[in-house]
Formats: C-alpha cells, structure tokens, sequence
C-alpha cells in the first residue's frame, strides 16, 4: 500500500458537499474531476496498459465483446489500481453515499479500443449485479478524453428513483457468445452525454439507468471501472450470499467478509 503522501502525489480527495449530495440523490450520479492528479494518470494508464496488453491484442471484431472489452480484477494485476479502489478518494465518496460500512464490489477495466463500433444497451449495474441493499455506486474514471464520438457514457437523471427496472435478456445477435445481454426501456428524450476529461470519473447509483455508443472515432476510449457496496450487501440472484470483497470501512456481519483474504 502507498505511503500518505504518494496517495497526495497521485489521487486528488475532496469530500463531497451537502449541495454535491443532495444532487446526487435526486440525478442519480454526480462527475467528480478531476480525481486523478497528472503524475497519478500517467501512472494508472501505465500500469493498466500494461496489464491490458499482457493479456489482450487489439481490437479483433470476430472477438467477443468480454474478449475484446473487458478485463476484471484489474486491482491484482495494477498496483496503483489497488490503492486507488482500497484507499483512494472514492472511499470516502462510497462512506458519503453508503453510509459507515465499506466494502469493494468489482474493479475492471472496460476499454472501446478505436474501431469496437458495439453499442451498450440502456441497463442499470443492479440489473447484471443485483445487490442488497439497494444503495451501491459505480464510479467510471476516464483515462482518455470521453465524448460523443468515441462512446462516452449517456444516462438518464432521476431514473436512480424509480428504483430497480425489469430488464429483458436475450442473446447478442452481434455477439453470440456473450450470452447475457439485458436491455431496459427509457425515455431517450430525457437521455444526456456524459462526457469526461482523462482523470475525471463519474459515479452514480446502482439503479441509474445508463448506456454507451459504440466507439466511431480513431481514439481509444479507456475506462476504470470500480463498485462499491455496503458492507452486508447480498447477491440477490445468488440465493442472497454475501458480496465478497474487501471490508474497507467499518464492520459487517458476515464472517465471510470479514475473513476475506483474496485481495489482500
């Protein structure tokens, strides 16, 4: 784990504000930037570039979107990630929103290498993962410039409450072999952009509805993905087990979490 002062050196903390919270509650998601300082995202694309390419080629569409998208656990295999998710500002973000008890839910990388054109369909985060109780967050740190072009997330304000969405599943006819696929119906009137500068990340609640184009451009569009959750939270479609992950604040009464030592 890093020293105080090189987490100072890399991450950016500033508490969120009543004003900050409040907006939070009623749109659903709040952008909160920039969280990385400069030397802090040269550092996050290095070591993430380097895990990615370890593992991956460049886009290859007769690759799967899990194949072509998505590395998980990324916080083993990137040291800077790993401090960042166990003790980086968004910590103190997820204590705000959650409440006193912390734990890690997921950290991936989610990238649209320029020419991945494949769209994500409108869905929100508790509709692949649903988690209890009802109040975890994802937060999306952007290590390229993300616009319209080249597939920045879209969301709807306010539909965080209307609470959790039936979403349909079917088979991607594009990607058959990823085979869950859930879509949900919106309102696309009511749909914004959510642009993000490299360093910035944008946070919002398991129950907003969101999506993102496919990449059209000739830029990579580079995103660190990481959830939160309350410590107790349960996987809903798992017969309710707990959500492992690390307890970073306060306590649990699971001793499964408590004994959790697979990120350690």
């Amino acid at each position: 784990m890093m020293t105080n002062e090189r987490l100072k050196q890399f991450f950016q903390h500033r508490p969120l504000t009543e004003d900050q919270l409040q907006a939070y509650a009623e749109n659903g998601y709040h952008r909160y930037g920039p969280i990385l300082t400069i030397s802090g995202l040269e550092e996050m694309r290095r070591q993430c570039m380097a895990a990615w390419e370890a593992e991956k080629e460049g886009f290859d569409p007769n690759k799967t979107w899990l194949e072509n998208a998505l590395l998980v656990n990324i916080h083993h295999k990137a040291s800077i990630v790993r401090d960042y998710y166990f003790a980086g500002p968004l910590v103190d973000v997820a204590q705000q929103i959650i409440g006193a008890n912390i734990k890690g839910a997921t950290s991936q990388l989610t990238f649209k290498m320029k020419g991945n054109t494949r769209p994500f369909l409108w869905h929100q985060d508790n509709g692949y993962g649903e988690l209890d109780p009802y109040n975890a967050i994802s937060c999306l740190t952007a290590l390229d410039d993300t616009d319209e072009e080249n597939g920045c997330l879209w969301l709807i304000p306010g539909s965080n409450k209307e609470g959790q969405r039936k979403h349909e599943q079917r088979q991607n006819a594009v990607d058959p072999k990823y085979k869950m696929e859930l879509k949900t119906e919106v309102d696309e009137s009511k749909a914004v952009p959510m642009p993000m500068k490299a360093g910035d990340c944008l946070f919002f609640s398991c129950w907003t509805v969101h999506k993102s184009e496919g990449n059209l451009s000739n830029r990579d569009r580079r995103i660190l993905f990481l959830r939160y959750a309350d410590a107790d939270a349960v996987e809903v479609y798992n017969d309710r087990k707990p959500r492992l992950g690390r307890l970073l604040r306060g306590s649990t009464r699971f001793e499964e979490v408590r004994q959790f030592e697979h990120d350690l």
